[in-house]
């Protein structure tokens, strides 16, 4: 099977702890021998968000703080290609095409960021779209699709399915309140909803998760099915 997975930054380098990242290519390791095709996406988590918040204090545009952001995403991909060592593509690609052509290779392409104002979650499905992925999986540091932010909601439910159309009128519904956190953001879910990817979110604290959700399916997440 065709998979792509999108790791939150702080799910794989929350405080560049090597085993983590190492754990993390174990499980990427396993699914490959597995027989199946691995694409990787990898966000910024807190770094990215303390390099921004400097930026900010230092007079930065919000271009040149999306710069900044892509360039921490593209460090931790460098992280993970380090662990995956031959495995992996060997720099994080910089265009879908690229990232294709390395599957193509049987090559595991680590991406980062691709460019201002699109964030991970969104490249992830993106890729996912562009390589006709048969799985796209988010690991992120909550447990699924919400009816509302769980952080700010008592009444709060996690979906265990939904329909990819559901999912653009969710994710819109919990973005429009300010500073709140959704799973994945609306360009994510729109593309999803376009490309008809089946997804999972899940908490991906645990790498065994992500590795479960694709080569057994168990997961305690929300699937996302066209």
């Amino acid at each position: 099977m065709r998979v792509i997975v999108s790791v939150g930054g702080s799910v794989l380098a929350p405080d560049l702890d090597s085993k983590r990242v190492e754990a993390y290519a174990d499980c990427v390791e396993t699914l490959r021998s597995a027989g199946h095709e691995i694409g990787l996406v990898v966000g910024g988590g807190r770094v990215a968000r303390e390099y921004i918040e400097t930026g900010r204090d230092l007079g930065g545009n919000e271009m040149a703080l999306d710069q900044l952001g892509i360039g921490v995403t593209r460090l931790n991909a460098r992280l993970l290609i380090a662990a995956l060592g031959d495995a992996a593509a060997p720099t994080p690609p910089e265009s879908y095409e690229t990232a294709a052509a390395a599957l193509r290779r049987t090559e595991i392409p680590v991406m980062g960021g691709m460019v201002p104002g699109q964030t991970t979650d969104a490249v992830g499905a993106a890729l996912a779209e562009t390589v006709d992925a048969e799985l796209l999986v988010y690991a992120t540091s909550v447990s699924g699709v919400y009816s509302d932010d769980p952080e700010k909601s008592a009444d709060a439910t996690r979906y265990e399915e939904l329909a990819t159309t559901d999912l653009v009128d969710i994710i819109g519904g919990i973005e429009l309140s300010a500073g709140s956190n959704a799973p994945v953001d609306i360009l994510a879910a729109k593309i999803i909803q376009r490309s008809e990817t089946r997804t999972i979110v899940l908490d991906g604290t645990d790498p065994d998760a992500v590795r479960r959700a694709i080569d057994a399916g168990e997961h305690d997440g929300t699937e996302i099915v066209p």
